[in-house]
């Protein structure tokens, strides 16, 4: 990611190394703060590198939506960014202010997964495709949770994150985020959809400032843009966890690829 970054967008590095004061390629494992700004510009990176193709939705899961936003012409790349240091930086404060955790449910069926959610008072997080959510909350309720759903047949997985995201656990992060977006600039872009309505963005701010304590609703907006006329879907930051995503959403009679590891298959 580093190196694709410093060769796409080395001015967005250097802004992050200025407002951080350290580079977040480097510090990516040492929190929120760092991995945000990072994973923001890889992902803008790698999608300017793939010849910044362009499309008739655009959308990105949690943080994506960021970058998203700025492939669809509704943000400056500087303000993006911005708004992923700042959202990084408050969001490691809420988790010291109100800690939590969250774990992975793979292979359980949806009506187990709410069931355990509902009996621990945890949040569905990210509701990424059918057989994968993700429950947020209190660090106990979640190993609590993780061993309900094995004794359910589930896999489940304690992410190694730094908080219960997308949960009312990151109320504090609130106030922060809605004076910085409020200074931001954006402009219409109808093709930009957020992963938090699962349609198009109405309210932009209101819909960012939504996304720090409401659900991922991936899966839905997956099944939303591909009946909206969405026919391929193409995934064009570092990674393919959200091209398996869409296979496993809408089968694999719709195209859904990877220009990261197709690059990867070809030896580039």
């Amino acid at each position: 990611m580093a190196a694709v970054a410093a060769a796409q967008l080395p001015e967005l590095v250097e802004q992050a190394r200025e407002e951080l004061g350290a580079d977040p390629f480097e510090q990516i494992g040492e929190g929120t703060h760092f991995a945000q700004p990072a994973l923001f510009i890889a992902g803008l990176a790698h999608w300017r590198a793939a010849g910044a193709p362009a499309a008739g939705f655009y959308a990105g899961h949690s943080l994506g939506e960021l970058p998203a936003l700025v492939a669809a012409g509704a943000l400056e790349a500087g303000a993006g960014l911005r708004l992923a240091v700042v959202r990084g930086r408050l969001m490691d404060e809420a988790s010291a202010v109100r800690p939590g955790g969250m774990v992975a449910s793979l292979g359980g069926s949806d009506e187990v997964v709410r069931k355990v959610a509902a009996e621990f008072e945890l949040t569905i997080a990210n509701d990424n495709a059918p057989g994968q959510v993700i429950l947020s909350g209190d660090s106990e309720r979640v190993g609590e949770a993780r061993k309900a759903l094995r004794a359910e047949g589930a896999k489940a997985i304690r992410l190694p994150v730094a908080g219960a995201f997308h949960s009312p656990l990151m109320e504090p992060a609130i106030p922060g985020y809605r004076e910085i977006l409020a200074a931001t600039e954006f402009v219409p872009a109808p093709g930009a959809w957020s992963s938090i309505t699962a349609a198009p963005f109405d309210d932009v701010r209101a819909d960012l400032l939504a996304a720090l304590t409401e659900p991922v609703r991936w899966r839905d907006t997956l099944v939303a843009m591909h009946a909206a006329g969405a026919a391929a879907f193409l995934e064009t930051g570092p990674g393919d966890i959200l091209t398996g995503l869409s296979r496993r959403t809408l089968g694999e009679e719709v195209e859904s690829r990877s220009l990261d590891t197709e690059k990867e298959a070809a030896g580039a």
